[in-house]
């Protein structure tokens, strides 16, 4: 194996190792709280189930991005390429955005379906406007999970 495919897997392996990271911290955050309400009002377990599991897609979406990774190395199904040191590293830059952006972003949604889950319980009519709290974040997990591919399926093996 080329030292390009090892430096290109290190990048696929951090967009799903950081990011996922992001999200088990995010669901685990919003889980804590989720219990806190369900404890006290059983009623609310599908609400706040839903909120607490929002952090948790910047995981798939590095996962998404380490699939299209290793996809254009030809390590699913394919031969594998041959790539040069350049093309390696082009490889890991191009799975940073989602790594590092999937990792805060994951971190910060799950503390704001914390506060989003804490309106619920006051609130339960108002779940549909404390769901858009958390969704906000989502956006740039999404903008860079676009980057990521982009950039990835750009890259001539």
């Amino acid at each position: 194996m080329s030292t390009g495919v090892v430096i290109a897997l290190i990048g696929a392996a951090l967009a799903t190792i950081l990011a996922g990271i992001g999200s088990a911290l995010g669901v685990a955050m919003g889980g804590q709280a989720a219990a806190g309400v369900v404890s006290e009002d059983p009623a609310q377990f599908a609400k706040v189930l839903i909120l607490q599991l929002l952090p948790g897609t910047q995981g798939i979406y590095g996962l998404l991005v380490t699939f299209i990774a290793l996809s254009q190395i030809g390590l699913l199904g394919g031969s594998v390429a041959d790539l040069t040191v350049k093309q390696g590293l082009a490889f890991l830059v191009a799975s940073l955005p989602i790594a590092i952006v999937g990792l805060i972003s994951a971190i910060y949604q799950g503390k704001t379906s914390v506060a989003s889950i804490g309106v619920v319980a006051k609130k339960p009519d108002q779940f549909g406007k404390a769901m858009l709290f958390p969704a906000m974040v989502e956006t740039y997990a999404i903008l860079a999970l676009l980057v990521s591919i982009l950039a990835i399926t750009n890259i001539s093996v």
